[in-house]
């Protein structure tokens, strides 16, 4: 009788011993969960900000602020536009002495400075 009470002590204490190594491994585990949801929800917090940065970014008038800024750029007009004629368009057109047609089948090449 004393071996199965000894037997059953020592379960009885290997089970305790067992519940607390997993109720401290739960608790770690809780906690680390917890850590990397607050990681997600500032990776989350960060994604949107660096979304409302792009957007600011990239607002047409910043953009066309600095291009006329710091390229020096400036918007297009027909007085600096030169208008060419394809070689081989101006032989197949049937009006390609007409000025009109020959405008509409043009392309832009570059500006005059």
């Amino acid at each position: 009788m004393t071996r199965l009470a000894f037997f059953l002590l020592l379960a009885v204490l290997a089970s305790a011993l067992y519940l607390v190594s997993v109720q401290y491994e739960s608790r770690q585990l809780y906690s680390e969960l917890d850590r990397a949801r607050s990681q997600a929800r500032n990776i989350e917090t960060d994604n949107e900000r660096l979304q409302v940065e792009k957007r600011a970014q990239a607002a047409p008038l910043r953009v066309e602020k600095l291009a006329k800024e710091q390229l020096q750029m400036r918007t297009v007009t027909p007085a600096i536009t030169h208008y060419a004629n394809y070689a081989g368009a101006a032989s197949t057109t049937p009006h390609a002495h007409d000025p009109a047609s020959a405008q509409r089948g043009s392309a832009v090449v570059g500006r005059i400075q």
